[in-house]
């Protein structure tokens, strides 16, 4: 007995020096694991050396032409991957199936805590409004939409209701008229027209810079268009660019989204010319590449990516902020398989344009 007391007398201090050990392995694997709570509006944290930089948690609400649209909403998509690759970022999309949907899913990013939220289009406009009134706290930007004061002498809503949103806009008018003077330039017909979605401002911007384009470099030719009351429709847009081919036309202007796009897939079938949108559809809708001689390009993805940043380094501010010819927001897309094909006078007209929409010397045409 008295050797086995001796025994337990000499464990006591491994035992209490093995738990001391376990403790401070145990700290340390939590403190390893990152085992600390984020604030809300923020994705968690990376680590460089003692600094520990915030990632700010951005979401995306597309319209209902989903992110995968080929056009505007997959590249407000790209801006915010970009925005991932480069800043504190972490990014996440909801696709909004129907306009009901518009509502409840900028309401799902605002629960989860997300700092800023991005909303796609124009048709985003009324949900975009009242949701950021509800979550004041949450920086919002909306890609083609202003707010106007609801009548005259009104203040200027981005200074008292809307102070946390940033409208993310385009001279659609402007890159449409230089795609329209390509088209002009090109036709053997005389004869141009357009594939547009829902009549609303932007698209209505982007049909009258094509017409008006064609008209100044081709005061003969004839514009056609066709608006329809979706940006879903493919097979009505490819219905809509067969029957103005049939009256002529053999440049198509894709200006509709997924509608649009069954215009340029028409043109592409009847062995006529074709004009995307919003982005380079060279390479967002391949299978229509050997038909397209430019996209009248919206850098939509630069656009939201600014935006992602400002938020980064609180610059954001309430207000319209403006993608143009003059400050290179807009542009037209290389020509690519049609380089060779494209004359030299039509290409000198273009930039002859393009200096005078920069001088403010030219004008589109459009009025609001």
């Amino acid at each position: 007995m008295r050797a086995l007391r001796s025994l337990n007398s000499h464990q006591e201090p491994l035992r209490r020096g093995l738990t001391l050990v376990l403790a401070l392995a145990a700290a340390w694997w939590l403190l390893a694991c990152g085992a600390t709570g984020a604030p809300a509006g923020r994705a968690g944290s990376t680590n460089s050396g003692s600094a520990t930089t915030q990632r700010l948690k951005v979401g995306l609400v597309t319209d209902v032409g989903g992110v995968n649209d080929k056009s505007f909403n997959q590249a407000a998509w790209t801006g915010l991957q970009k925005a991932m690759q480069e800043l504190p970022v972490d990014a996440r999309f909801i696709e909004s199936k129907q306009t009901t949907d518009y509502d409840k899913n900028i309401d799902q990013f605002a629960t989860e805590g997300y700092a800023a939220i991005v909303t796609v289009g124009f048709l985003l406009g009324d949900a975009t409004q009242s949701k950021a009134k509800q979550y004041p706290a949450i920086k919002f930007g909306i890609v083609e939409f202003v707010y106007a004061p609801a009548k005259p002498g009104d203040p200027d809503p981005y200074t008292t209701d809307l102070r946390n949103v940033t409208s993310l806009t385009f001279q659609d008018d402007e890159v449409s008229f230089l795609a329209g003077i390509v088209a002009g330039g090109m036709t053997k017909t005389d004869t141009v027209c357009s594939v547009a979605g829902v009549e609303i401002p932007p698209v209505v911007r982007l049909v009258v810079g094509y017409k008006n384009g064609a008209q100044w470099l081709k005061p003969t030719a004839r514009a056609l268009n066709v608006y329809t009351p979706s940006f879903t429709d493919p097979a009505r847009g490819r219905e809509a660019g067969q029957a103005m081919i049939a009256q002529g036309c053999d440049v198509v202007f894709g200006a509709g989204g997924n509608t649009g796009n069954g215009g340029l897939l028409a043109a592409k079938d009847s062995g006529v010319m074709a004009i995307g949108v919003d982005v380079d559809q060279y390479y967002t809708y391949p299978e229509i590449q050997s038909a397209l001689l430019t996209s009248a390009m919206k850098n939509v993805d630069v656009a939201v990516f600014e935006f992602a940043r400002s938020v980064v380094t609180g610059t954001s501010e309430a207000g319209v902020r403006t993608s143009s010819v003059k400050n290179g927001g807009i542009g037209l897309a290389p020509y690519h398989d049609w380089d060779a094909r494209i004359p030299q006078t039509v290409r000198d007209k273009v930039k002859e344009a393009e200096a005078g929409l920069n001088s403010g010397s030219l004008t589109t045409g459009y009025q609001p």
